[in-house]
């Protein structure tokens, strides 16, 4: 059996800390509810002495929580954070107090102004006052990652010594490279006295873009516990993200001889909560959470998860709840796409109804930036319309604006098969359209009806008209045409009532 890996979620803490990020207690109580779903082993809600919100936050999910989780309180190592701390956890089933102070040369001597001995002396008083009020006490040395790793070896056995349960070894500014961070724990592991009866955390941030791989590279050299936030939200460049590191570690489990108890499925709705109640967005290509994690536009890539969809994903995207792989139709996808979406749609085409089908689509590719549902079946109706049409358009050209008068030229093919064009003015660049298409095909109509509405969003939309034109016998006839171009639209709605009226009447001829 692998190693259990304890998901530690500062989402509350240290996410909110992000500019812009912060949560009142009522949506803390949100993500808290969602993070039980997930099956978080650690809650960090919050630092209970920095203001009445927080410290009302923590009490209400230490509340929240009940059995399910350990609810944390974050403190400086001040005997009045701890006390602070202790208060808001009064009422926790599994409370935790986290203290702890910076143990980098940097932190000791330029912000604390002490020396080594007193940053020791300091820890282990905190740890100790922490143990007065809770069991489970777990001491922070900020900026570890710069830290001198015999000095962190004698601070972290000090405080292990003094019933520290967790330690947590931050890399508070995202400083080190993996198998640097990895060694440090390694280091640890192997010089202090009884680490192997704690638990040994990491709590990594994304300065360099590294932040899951140093925490990774923590439980391949001995940690059991990573500190992660939902969207890798956090200070500056944010922290570790939980779903990065804990699908890592659900894909990497034997290497790594790890696994944690997350539930999975849970992360995309997570996520979605998260990006809703703090305004921040989440960049379309994020690993597992992103719009485009398993959305596939090359034409290549969609026909290899075409055939099996690990060629390119290497996890199922219902396994982070986010459905199945979605194949964005572009200029670059390829017949095997088109074919799979229309057969989705329900539509079966033979070989060369696919040819034509691929033809008008590339045409309307290299003028969208994407190709939804709505333009397949438009596309499909246009090219159904077209299968019986009497009359075809070859070409259309308007002129128009102030002060010119608008005038069209249209070009048509007729069931002789002979190319016509016609010329006409009108009171706007349709009428003057229409009133070329009648030169044309010479057929008493009135139109009675006119509506133009977009198929999809977005100012690269196709445009769909539909018209009605009433024959001299009082017959309404239908007739809708699809483009990107809405004079092009119009000209081939027309056409298709002209082509139905005159097939009617071809019809009853017979």
């Amino acid at each position: 059996m692998t190693r259990k890996i304890a998901i530690f979620d500062t989402t509350l803490r240290d996410g909110e800390q992000s500019p812009g990020a912060s949560m009142n207690t009522e949506e803390k109580l949100v993500v808290a509810r969602q993070l039980l779903r997930l099956n978080v082993d650690v809650i960090e809600a919050g630092f209970p002495i920095s203001s009445p919100g927080d410290f009302e936050s923590v009490r209400r999910i230490a509340e929240l929580a009940g059995d399910d989780a350990t609810v944390v309180g974050l403190t400086r190592a001040v005997a009045k954070d701890i006390d602070r701390a202790a208060e808001a956890l009064k009422y926790a089933k599994r409370p935790r107090i986290h203290t702890g102070i910076g143990v980098s040369p940097s932190h000791i001597h330029d912000k604390l102004r002490i020396t080594e001995d007193q940053c020791i002396e300091r820890a282990v008083a905190a740890v100790k006052h922490a143990k007065s009020y809770v069991e489970d006490v777990q001491f922070y040395a900020e900026d570890a990652g710069r830290a001198d790793y015999a000095f962190l070896a004698k601070v972290i056995q000090a405080v292990v010594d003094a019933g520290a349960t967790v330690v947590n070894i931050p890399d508070t500014t995202g400083y080190s490279l993996p198998d640097e961070f990895g060694r440090r724990i390694r280091y640890l592991m192997e010089n202090v006295r009884g680490i192997e009866n704690v638990t040994v955390s990491v709590h990594c941030h994304n300065d360099l873009g590294m932040a899951t791989a140093l925490s990774l590279a923590g439980v391949e050299n001995g940690a059991t516990q990573i500190e992660c936030t939902i969207n890798g939200l956090g200070e500056r460049a944010g922290n570790t993200a939980m779903e990065e590191v804990v699908m890592g570690i659900k894909m990497h489990g034997q290497e790594l001889d790890a696994h944690t108890d997350i539930n999975t499925r849970e992360f995309l709705k997570a996520s979605r909560l998260v990006s809703s109640i703090t305004g921040i967005n989440v960049q379309v290509n994020k690993a597992i959470v992103g719009a485009n994690a398993f959305a596939h536009s090359s034409g290549i890539h969609q026909d290899g998860v075409l055939k099996k969809r690990d060629t390119y994903e290497i996890i199922d995207p219902e396994e982070v709840g986010a459905g199945k792989s979605q194949i964005v139709l572009t200029a670059r996808s390829g017949h095997a796409a088109l074919k799979h979406r229309l057969e989705e749609l329900g539509y079966e085409l033979d070989k060369e109804k696919l040819d034509k089908m691929y033809d008008a689509f590339l045409d309307l590719a290299d003028k969208k930036k994407e190709i939804y549902d709505e333009d397949l079946e438009s596309l499909m109706n246009e090219s159904h319309r077209n299968e019986a049409a009497l009359y075809s358009l070859e070409s259309v050209q308007i002129s128009c604006g102030f002060p010119l008068k608008p005038t069209a030229t249209v070009t048509l093919r007729n069931p002789a098969d002979q190319v016509v064009t016609a010329c006409d003015f009108g009171t706007g660049p349709i009428d003057a359209v229409y009133k070329a298409v009648n030169k044309i095909v010479q057929v008493d109509n009135d139109l009675t009806e006119f509506s133009v509405q977009a198929v999809t969003r977005g100012i690269d939309a196709l445009g769909e008209v539909t018209i009605r034109v009433t024959a001299p016998d009082g017959e309404v006839y239908t007739g809708r045409g699809a483009d990107g171009d809405i004079v092009v639209s119009s000209t081939k709605a027309y056409l298709n009532a002209l082509n139905r009226l005159l097939n009617d009447k071809a019809e009853h001829a017979k």
